[in-house]
């Protein structure tokens, strides 16, 4: 079963967006990281008896910072989950 009209392929097509892999994106490995950790704060709070949020030190975002990310941004949001 085809999800995507192919005219809405070649349509969509006309609009093409380069977006740099991760690694090429430095500057955007904290923000997203904070952000995929707020979100993950945020559904897991009403479970957490202590009401704790998780933050990223210093250290753990110069590691985020350090690793290529040959995954892209689902890699480092799906390392994020798992370290929390």
């Amino acid at each position: 079963q085809n999800l995507l009209r192919k005219d809405l392929l070649y349509r969509l097509s006309v609009f093409p967006i380069h977006l740099p892999p991760l690694r090429e994106r430095a500057g955007d490995i904290d923000l997203l990281a904070q952000h995929f950790l707020s979100v993950h704060n945020r559904t897991t709070a009403a479970g957490d008896a202590a009401g704790v949020e998780k933050r990223l030190s210093d250290a753990a975002l110069a590691v985020l910072r350090s690793y290529p990310w040959p995954g892209n941004v689902r890699e480092l949001k799906n390392a994020i989950y798992r370290a929390y």
